[in-house]
């Protein structure tokens, strides 16, 4: 189990909760993520967003180690970070090496990456991203360890939260709310490939995404388009239930 002081808990989100000066969002992000590293005695942490496709790519990793399973799960499509935002809860695994939920990882892995957590960020109540931390050894997570990950990406989703309303206009910043503006058009095409197709919304994405690559389109405009005829359709029949 991994020893928490509550102390230095509080502390250390509350001066976090604080700090608005510096040097902009990444920076503040980067801060957040060694703070989570050094507090808890993790072999290391790291940030992961997602594309306006969903796809989940890395921010920030303390060390190489951690790159190695954030780009592993880019390249993938699967582990437990990114299953940590597609199911918006806290995921964790002994050992990802071995774990057989996610197979193709373990030829990309850094050979010290075992133990791993994963927690959703949200923005307007909605995963855009996770925060990660793994253990260079096989590790027993515990309700405590999850908790203080939570903690921590609410710091995350406040720090976000706090640059776009002030119109912050980094990069970082414009990428997350034009994943949240498509996001609802996605998620709404995948909903109505389901119903027609008898689908599962994790094939429903896959296809949609395969034909958008296919095109090369992107996933949010093949998806609108799809709406759109879906739309054309009804008004032309209104008796049609899809």
């Amino acid at each position: 189990m991994t020893h928490i002081d509550p102390e230095a808990l509080v502390a250390s989100l509350r001066r976090l909760q604080k700090d608005r000066s510096a040097t902009g969002i990444v920076h503040h992000l980067e801060r957040i993520v060694q703070v989570v590293d050094r507090l808890f005695g993790y072999s290391g942490a790291g940030l992961m967003f997602a594309e306006e496709d969903r796809t989940l790519r890395y921010l920030f990793a303390t060390d190489e180690r951690g790159r190695s399973l954030e780009r592993a799960q880019a390249v993938t499509g699967q582990g437990p970070c990114v299953a940590a935002y597609a199911g918006d809860t806290a995921v964790t695994t002994v050992d990802v090496r071995t774990d057989r939920r996610w197979p193709a990882l373990r030829e990309l892995l850094h050979p010290e990456v075992r133990g791993v957590a994963g927690v959703p960020i949200r923005l307007g109540g909605v995963p855009v991203g996770t925060l990660n931390v793994y253990q260079d050894a096989p590790h027993e997570w515990q309700e405590s360890d999850t908790q203080a990950l939570h903690a921590y990406a609410h710091v995350i989703e406040q720090v976000l939260v706090a640059s776009m309303e002030a119109d912050e206009k980094a990069v970082l910043a414009d990428q997350l709310q034009y994943a949240l503006d498509y996001r609802v058009v996605i998620e709404r095409a995948i909903g109505y490939l389901m119903g027609k197709h008898d689908l599962t919304a994790s094939q429903a994405f896959t296809g949609l995404r395969k034909q958008a690559r296919d095109s090369r389109r992107k996933v949010s405009e093949l998806a609108a388009e799809l709406l759109g005829e879906q739309g054309q359709r009804n008004v032309a029949n209104p008796d049609h239930v899809v």
